[in-house]
């Protein structure tokens, strides 16, 4: 057995998958144009494509996914892996599916990017404003001196009510929507609406699922398949799957050290579950057919990628308005710029619904300010880069939570923003 170098420090005992030979496990998707359509250089590609084979080799994630668009053209659409039979709880006679650039992953986190434009499609059309008090819609949310807070503070994290209520990640409650609502509404906010952002990890889907159906009549899946799916065609990107699909869902598993104190206590503050119990959710078929607004849109890697398309056309994507541009352009605009999170104690940029990038650096590579998108459980990301002309998405199924090889995860980003030039768009 080769003892890797990190591994020699006992904090960092991995559970890790099965290795298999990286070229093996790759498919690579016919929706891949040549890189030179893109204005790059097959050597670009590769070099991006080998900082995720290196990844993959550390050992974390049984599947990943990694597409890229860049000037509308699909530059790279790629897996590596197993769709299922390769976690570490599988036995060794498990017999692996390989995955496949159409293979499903959940978005996780990066649901909340998707569900707040549904938020600010609402503004576009009149139904609401974001400035407005969340009670407005709901008033029995205005208890608890909740009153006040608006639909634009909870978008933002500045809500004051970032811990999840236990009946949020109860499976016999997810589709209860009832007793969901009235657990959000019992809240108690921890700081005054506006003043600290502090991540909600599930609390605003729940409030901004209520909203839609509150002034439209109809539920979020409805709502995105009228105005998103259905105009572009997207053959799945939804709030879970249904039954028939479940077998095209790659399943996550635990890998990684098991989270010690600190990194235990801040799962159990913003989510109220330990690691490997949140994992277990995950694959459940109550999660993966459920709705859960904040955490759990499935798609393709290319359909999430497809997605940041159209933000990063200012709201049009192959003729078809689905935003108007001053939509898109408030939803990325900047609200907060410096200030710790008090949940991830980290200086996350947050705009109303996105994860911006610093000046230097972020979660989308060294220089990229104008970068926006979305964090989700653990390390899958989905993002637009203006100043690149490209939207990107990267899918795992691995689900460790804070390890050494979270560097070799950043540098995936760190070489697609190093290898695709900024300004292309001002060049042409």
């Amino acid at each position: 057995m080769i003892v890797k170098p990190l591994d020699r420090i006992p904090l960092l005992y991995h559970t890790r998958v099965r290795e298999y030979d990286p070229e093996a496990v790759t498919r690579i998707s016919a929706r891949e144009e040549p890189p030179e359509t893109a204005g790059l250089r097959k050597s670009d590609v590769d070099a991006i494509w080998s900082s995720v084979v290196t990844y993959y080799k550390r050992g974390l994630n049984p599947a990943m996914q990694l597409c890229i668009r860049r000037g509308g053209h699909v530059i790279l659409d790629r897996s590596i892996g197993h769709r299922v039979g390769n976690a570490p709880t599988d036995p060794p006679d498990a017999e692996p599916e390989i995955a496949t650039p159409d293979t499903l992953f959940n978005f996780f986190s990066g649901s909340k990017a998707i569900t707040a434009m549904l938020v600010h499609l609402l503004h576009e059309q009149g139904l609401i404003h974001i400035d407005e008090p969340v009670a407005t819609f709901i008033p029995e949310f205005g208890r608890h001196r909740k009153h006040r807070i608006t639909v634009k503070d909870v978008l933002s994290h500045h809500a004051g009510i970032p811990a999840a209520p236990t009946e949020s990640i109860n499976l016999d409650y997810l589709a209860d929507s009832d007793r969901l609502l009235e657990a959000i509404c019992d809240l108690r906010p921890v700081h005054r609406p506006g003043m600290h952002p502090a991540y909600h990890a599930l609390t605003g889907g729940f409030i901004f699922g209520e909203i839609i159906k509150r002034v439209t009549g109809a539920d979020i899946r409805a709502y995105i398949t009228k105005y998103v799916r259905e105009p572009l065609g997207f053959q799945h990107l939804n709030y879970g799957v249904a039954p028939e699909d479940l077998g095209k869902v790659a399943m996550n598993a635990f890998t990684g050290p098991e989270p010690v104190w600190p990194a235990h206590d801040l799962l159990m503050r913003a989510l109220g579950k330990p690691m490997r119990e949140l994992v277990d959710i995950s694959n459940d078929p109550r999660f993966l057919t459920g709705i859960v607004p904040a955490g759990n849109i499935i798609a393709t890697a290319n359909e999430v990628s497809r997605f940041f398309e159209i933000l990063l056309n200012m709201g049009t994507l192959d003729g078809v308005q689905i935003f108007k541009a001053r939509t898109v352009a408030s939803a990325v605009r900047p609200v907060v710029r410096g200030k710790i999170d008090r949940m991830l104690f980290l200086p996350v940029p947050y705009s109303a619904g996105f994860m911006l990038s610093g000046k230097h650096i972020g979660f989308y590579g060294p220089h990229t300010p104008e970068a926006y998108g979305h964090l989700g459980f653990t390390n899958v990301l989905g993002w637009a880069d203006p100043e690149r002309d490209l939207s990107a998405c990267f899918m795992t199924s691995g689900k460790p939570f804070i390890t050494a090889e979270l560097l070799v995860w950043m540098n995936v980003m760190r070489t697609i923003a190093v290898r695709i030039p900024r300004d292309m768009r001002s060049a042409a």
